[in-house]
């Protein structure tokens, strides 16, 4: 591992040494590719930078201990040897964790879905409050949230609804709610005051570019028509939504929320991208059957991941045996806590893997 980092740290300095030479910003393809290698590495290079401080640290308080006859002296450095040997090891796990292979995705755009599950409306009403809930985190993290269908049940739920969330970092966080979202608590449409359980199912993908994943024109049906349900001024005076169909999948994507065709269309095809890319990921890691059970929430959708419990004012997740006792916070976008949990215990167990592998 040392000499890797090593390496990485001769790279780095030869990296900077590039990026300070004259007429760098000549050409701004290579700039920038040299700027984005530099952003990557910073956190690596002064992890380990901090981890020689402090091994030197150790060093030179072993060395007073073994010269120095003056017992405050050595008091002085019997503590910072402690410090310094504290310090290595939080600095050593760091560095195992920075060395960890990146997921290319995690930096990308993610495309939101939530259906409404077993449960009628009472589940169309919790998909909507899910839907909420993300909306809510996304503006705490000031990522940009656009809606783009949405199917509305009689009472102010949804039957399904599909956003796209862009963001530093979004499918990093956001990759692990994919999965079945629970909830028990007393429908207001309950005479008898009895609990009702309900679910609905939360997809996050990462969105694709372009050069991502290629679609023939020969596979593509684009038919337009009225949009229907809200959707601002002309929405049913135009043929502005827009429906794509894939024939090879047969994957339908609709897209109504702009005013404008071209608009629709654009958010559509960016969709069917997403999801022909994330029919090709999963193709990839079920081929990685091991990898894949691995990974913390990136299991099957059908997989229960999450319990929100109404009466008791809890929310638990199942992956991570972590429970939490303050279900409106969390409701009202307050999910970092959960995310965090979820992020450590995948981290732990690549690690553990990783250590496995190398013996």
């Amino acid at each position: 591992m040392f000499d890797r980092l090593e390496d990485i740290l001769i790279h780095f300095e030869e990296l900077m040494q590039e990026l300070a030479s004259p007429g760098v910003t000549d050409a701004p393809k290579r700039f920038q590719r040299l700027m984005k290698e530099q952003a990557e590495l910073t956190p690596l290079v002064e992890t380990y930078k901090a981890y020689k401080a402090a091994k030197q640290a150790a060093e030179d308080s072993l060395q007073i201990l073994e010269e120095e006859n003056d017992e405050e002296m050595r008091e002085l450095a019997k503590e910072e040897l402690s410090d310094a040997k504290k310090r290595i090891e939080e600095l050593e796990h760091e560095l195992k964790l920075l060395l960890l292979p990146k997921d290319p995705n995690d930096d990308k755009n993610i495309i939101l879905e939530i259906r409404a599950g077993a449960g009628g409306e009472e589940a169309a009403l919790f998909a909507a409050e899910l839907y909420r809930m993300y909306v809510n985190y996304a503006d705490s993290q000031h990522w940009k949230v656009e809606l783009v269908s949405v199917n509305e049940s009689g009472i102010g739920g949804f039957k399904e609804v599909v956003a796209m969330i862009a963001g530093k970092g979004a499918y990093s966080r956001m990759k692990y709610e994919s999965g079945v979202h629970r909830v028990q608590r007393v429908p207001e449409t309950e005479s008898g005051g009895r609990i009702h359980t309900s679910t609905a199912t939360v997809a996050v993908m990462p969105e694709a570019e372009e050069f991502d994943v290629v679609i023939e024109d020969k596979d593509i049906r684009i038919d337009v028509m009225r949009a229907s349900g809200n959707g601002g001024q002309c929405v049913n005076t135009t043929d502005s939504a827009v429906r794509l169909t894939h024939m090879p999948t047969g994957i339908v994507i609709y897209s109504q929320t702009e005013k404008s065709q071209l608009q629709n269309k654009e958010k559509a095809f960016r969709l069917l991208r997403s999801k022909l890319y994330d029919l090709e990921l999963e193709k990839r890691q079920n081929a990685e059957a091991d990898e894949r059970r691995s990974q913390i929430g990136t299991g099957d959708r059908s997989e229960k991941i999450r319990t929100y419990n109404f009466p008791q004012g809890r929310v638990t997740d199942h992956r991570i045996k972590l429970t939490l006792y303050k279900i409106d916070s969390i409701m009202n976008g307050d999910i970092q806590e959960l995310l965090d949990g979820l992020i450590t215990a995948d981290q732990a167990r690549r690690l553990s893997r990783l250590e496995e592998q190398n013996g």
